[in-house]
């Protein structure tokens, strides 16, 4: 095993904060592998880049030879997560559980070693504690405790519902800490209430209490906001090499930084090196090129990440455009189409605020030419090739 001083280095790598850092230095100068817990609910059946953050240090961590426990909430996802929610979840069928639990390990062996990892579920005790038991675990914390939490707080005061079962939420994912006796649980800084429950009931029942690693929740495409499916700011673990490559070379140069620490496994001072070439005046996209492959090589090929690479090259270095873009044909309302309504209508941007957006960063053109005025409209009888940011097309035709 790595010495304290090498995997403390690793570790900190991209955390947000590590509670507490003195009692992980002491349960690594052990020399023992450590249990290392994450939880997934399987709540949608796909991964984006965003969950692999927390996969990617579980992997580096297996990589240090510690014990990786992957748990699937398959009984917590019936509850629903009510983490950052602003309304109670919609509970999910133990058939969506499983359904989705299967397409999670398919997606997350590609970055963790199968051979080194435990996949258990949490129905195994808790389907076992019954009703009593489950009001035992009710009894261990208190209503004023849960309101402490930032979003029940928030819903709590604005007067939306908190149902009473995602109360139990954060208990039933502590006492998973409990169950398994986890030395360190990882989470996403949302789940930090939940993450510091388990040092709670650990404590309670006479276990050590597990170290809480908090890892930071990724920007999406846009830089901004996190990156999420329903903000279509994602980059999906299932995407096609050729989409998740486009997508990667899309980030803006000063997010690739970010993307290199927390989603990369080069290390810092080979990351750190780029930048310096990047200062002393190479093009930052041949940098991003290296990061689009290792990404699309790692959930595909490296001969796909080659190919994606190369194709990207073909179709936006040297100017052209794909033969294969979707031929919209929109209805002229008062002559024509505003821009901003056919790049929406087009599926190229999910908003009209958000084609608003693009346009004034200069990310939109329009047959070749950037569109700088939100005012463009497309006329009738005028068929036009739509490109917002470097890979998404559409030939529209106004009719």
């Amino acid at each position: 095993m790595a010495s304290v001083e090498e995997s403390l280095e690793i570790i900190r790598r991209g955390a947000e904060e590590i509670l507490v850092e003195d009692e992980l230095v002491k349960k690594l100068k052990r020399g023992k592998p450590l249990r290392i817990k994450a939880g997934f609910d399987p709540t949608a059946p796909d991964l984006h880049l965003g969950h692999t953050v927390l996969i990617n240090k579980l992997r580096q961590l297996q990589d240090l030879g510690h014990e990786v426990l992957f748990l699937i909430g398959d009984f917590t996802g019936m509850i629903g997560d009510p983490t950052g929610k602003s309304q109670t979840r919609p509970t999910l069928t133990p058939e969506d559980v499983q359904r989705n639990a299967t397409t999670y390990k398919e997606q997350v062996f590609k970055i963790l070693d199968a051979q080194k990892t435990r996949v258990v579920f949490n129905s195994e005790w808790m389907s076992k504690l019954g009703a009593a038991g489950m009001i035992q675990l009710a009894a261990r914390n208190t209503v004023a405790r849960m309101l402490e939490r930032d979003d029940f707080s928030k819903r709590y005061k604005s007067g939306q519902a908190i149902a009473i079962h995602e109360f139990l939420y954060p208990l039933i994912q502590g006492w998973d800490s409990v169950e398994l006796k986890a030395d360190v649980e990882l989470g996403g800084t949302d789940q930090k209430f939940n993450l510091l429950m388990g040092r709670q009931l650990q404590e309670q029942e006479g276990q050590e209490p597990q170290v809480v690693l908090t890892m930071p929740i990724l920007e999406g495409l846009d830089g901004v906001q996190k990156m999420s499916k329903s903000l279509n700011n994602y980059i999906g673990v299932a995407d096609a090499p050729d989409d998740m490559f486009g997508k990667i070379m899309s980030v803006s140069d000063d997010l690739m930084w970010r993307y290199f620490e927390l989603l990369s496994f080069r290390s810092m001072s080979e990351i750190e090196d780029f930048r310096e070439q990047v200062a002393g005046g190479a093009n930052p996209r041949d940098i991003k090129f290296l990061l689009g492959e290792e990404i699309v090589g790692r959930f595909h090929s490296t001969e796909a990440a080659t190919r994606a690479r190369e194709n990207f090259i073909a179709r936006f270095q040297k100017g052209a455009v794909p033969d294969d873009m979707p031929e919209v044909e929109l209805a002229a309302i008062d002559g024509g189409v505003p821009i901003g309504s056919a790049l929406k209508e087009a599926g190229l941007v999910s908003s009209t605020s958000e084609a608003f957006r693009m346009i004034k960063q200069g990310a939109v053109k329009l047959d070749g030419e950037k569109v700088a005025d939100r005012d463009v409209v497309l006329p009738v009888g005028a068929t036009n090739i739509c490109q917002v940011g470097k890979r998404k097309f559409a030939r529209i035709s106004v009719v």
